[in-house]
């Protein structure tokens, strides 16, 4: 692995298609950043094998083996020991980090959230519940949002936000997927914006 570029540990717990994204992403030689690890909390996801195909190293940390949250993560920490991480991607990791996890990784974990934060963020605001909620509202437009994560839900500050139009007789699945779209843009590019900043290049 190139020493000058941003090490990424990017944590899931499905499919994993924004980690498809960042895969892709590390891929082309001018990208600044790469992916040493993936962790995932759920055993057997597609995005386990998303990681195995592009030779990436990943780890499973079963949070249901684990009687505390502090435990896992500090088991979570032992698999990124091997790393020298300079970033951790939140990308579908349905877990809520407790402030002490975030404390020792301050302004060094980003998450992507399906909307136009601060609108449609915070507790119980994830996947479908917050399309839900944007067409209930009657917003006219939405999008994706790429924050650093602190301990408040959704408050950290913004890095990147794309938006998408609300379409007459959209359905939350419909506008999820055009806000997912984005998203696969929006994370790649906020990691970019991240490893230039870290590089004074910004």
């Amino acid at each position: 692995m190139s020493t000058d570029k941003l090490k990424l540990a990017v944590f899931i717990s499905g499919g994993g298609t924004n980690l498809q994204a960042l895969i892709d992403a590390c891929k082309k030689p001018d990208f600044p950043a790469e992916i040493s690890v993936v962790v995932s909390n759920i055993p057997n996801v597609y995005g386990l094998v998303r990681a195995q195909q592009a030779g990436i190293e990943c780890s499973t940390v079963d949070h249901t083996s684990y009687a505390t949250r502090e435990a896992f993560e500090e088991a979570i920490e032992n698999a990124m020991s091997w790393h020298d991480i300079d970033l951790i991607c939140l990308a579908g990791f349905m877990r809520i980090l407790t402030p002490s996890f975030i404390g020792r990784w301050k302004n060094k974990i980003i998450n992507t959230h399906p909307a136009l934060l601060p609108k449609f963020g915070g507790p119980g605001m994830y996947g479908e519940n917050v399309h839900k909620a944007v067409l209930e509202a009657g917003e006219t437009e939405s999008g994706c949002t790429i924050h650093y994560v602190i301990p408040e839900v959704d408050k950290g500050e913004i890095i990147v936000q794309r938006r998408v139009p609300v379409m007459a007789g959209d359905t939350p699945s419909l506008l999820a997927g055009r806000v997912l779209l984005q998203e696969h843009i929006a994370y790649p590019e906020a990691v970019r914006k991240i490893a230039l900043e870290k590089k004074g290049l910004s």
